[in-house]
């Protein structure tokens, strides 16, 4: 099973487009995708998902397009966060793919190749070939990478029907496929032990599996079980206290502590350990089976300088600037920042690091402060949206002066159309930061 893992999961950037700057960019070429033709570049950025193009986009007008590479490997980037409507059949694969030739910004030379290693203490990194790239700053930007593999049974397991991800490119179309062969028995829903892109994707499915079955006459002989290996069903309590007023009113399962092991796909069991009691096991039989798949960091980074012992890169929380390595920087979805891994908290993080680096290029201290921003567009139906907005302390930061907890079709439509319009033609050019200025216009200048 391959592993999708360098575009951030959940997009939750604002589609004020109104208020966004006119790109400037126009579409065009960059260097050809090949090895790269220098061996030295001002600023080389890791990883061609979400943060690394939009860093590239900003250095790029910070030092000049022949001085920024990107290396990354892969030809198609995907906007992933609309994956979770594709799993329910409101979107279509296909719209959330472009070529990675297309998102890299004009004059950026595109590395197609692999990090095999960091060495950031003689400024430099090891590509595929033993291909020897230095830098003068580095921004890791290397995903998160998915394990299906470590789900005994599993990998396999997507040869047969009623299982689904929405978590990768290969496995998305089968939800949908298994939620449309669905008839009758127990759809089941996990959450890993593990860090996670975009947390509240594993129950955004649950929530339009039973609207879905609502809307074909079916829901009256399903059972919905939602087995989590967290202790709570949301980590923001404002945001909780909505999701578990509506799986009290939809009548769903939900089982805390449970961490699926094993699938047996040829008779339908999902094995699932009890965080509570180890070594204990319980046996759902399921008849739709979604799976979040464990996650962690890429190999690349574990044991690496660069890295802290869990394998994240780590770097200050407010400035981002590596704790160790004050030209190695890092964005999004590979750091050890306590904050959801979301689109949203990349690109308020985009902003911040903009702003670090050009004091760092100045020999000057870091001043702007990133406060752990993040937000999840909470899809609880076809038509609805909880637009979940907070920080490091888990404290609610919400950008409209509205109460965000409430399902709301507007908030749909910006998941559904705004929010992937802002994402390739805002975010990905450098251009949105996140919403904090629209949120202190909107409220008066008050938090």
């Amino acid at each position: 099973m391959s592993n999708i893992g360098v575009v951030s999961s959940c997009s939750c950037i604002h589609p004020l487009v109104h208020l966004l700057r006119p790109s400037i960019q126009k579409k065009g070429l960059h260097t050809a995708a090949r090895l790269a033709a220098k061996d030295y570049y001002e600023v080389l950025v890791l990883g061609g998902g979400t943060g690394g193009i939009t860093m590239s986009a900003r250095m790029k007008r910070k030092v000049g397009a022949g001085n920024v590479a990107v290396v990354e490997p892969s030809e198609t980037h995907y906007y992933q966060p609309i994956w979770t409507l594709v799993g329910a059949g409101a979107k279509k694969l296909a719209t959330s793919a472009r070529p990675t030739a297309r998102v890299i910004p004009r004059g950026v030379e595109w590395i197609k190749s692999r990090v095999q290693e960091l060495n950031p203490d003689k400024s430099c990194v090891y590509l595929e070939n033993d291909k020897k790239i230095s830098y003068k700053y580095l921004i890791i930007a290397l995903g998160i990478s998915l394990h299906y593999e470590k789900i005994k049974g599993l990998p396999e397991g997507f040869n047969h029907p009623h299982i689904g991800s929405n978590y990768s490119v290969h496995t998305v179309e089968k939800t949908w496929r298994a939620l449309q062969d669905f008839k009758e028995g127990n759809a089941v829903f996990t959450f890993p032990n593990t860090p996670v892109k975009c947390a509240g994707a594993p129950q955004k499915i649950m929530y339009l599996t039973e609207a879905y079955l609502r809307k074909t006459g079916k829901r009256s002989t399903a059972n919905i079980i939602f087995n989590t290996a967290l202790g709570g069903i949301f980590g923001v309590q404002k945001y909780a206290e909505a999701l578990l007023e509506i799986i009290k009113a939809r009548d769903i399962n939900v089982n805390y502590k449970r961490n699926l092991v094993e699938v047996r796909a040829d008779i339908q069991e999902a094995v699932f350990e009890n965080l509570d009691k180890p070594g204990v096991t319980e046996v759902y039989k399921y008849d739709m089976l979604h799976v979040t798949p464990p996650m962690g960091p890429p190999a690349v980074l574990l044991n690496s300088p660069v890295s802290d012992a869990a394998g994240w890169v780590d770097v200050d929380k407010e400035t981002l600037q590596h704790k160790k390595y004050h030209n190695v920087f890092g964005i999004g979805d590979c750091t050890n920042l306590p904050t959801s891994k979301t689109a949203a908290a990349i690109a308020a993080q985009s902003g911040v690091l903009d702003k670090t680096i050009s004091l760092v290029m100045k020999n000057k201290l870091p001043t702007k402060k990133y406060d752990g921003y993040t937000s999840c567009p909470l899809v609880t139906g076809y038509s609805r949206v909880i637009l979940a907005e907070f920080d490091y302390n888990a404290q609610p930061l919400e950008t409209f002066p509205i109460d965000q907890s409430k399902e709301r079709l507007t908030m749909y439509y910006m998941k559904a159309d705004m929010m992937p319009f802002l994402y390739w033609n805002g975010l990905l050019k450098g251009y949105w930061g996140g919403p904090g200025p629209i949120r202190k216009l909107l409220h008066l200048g008050l938090k």
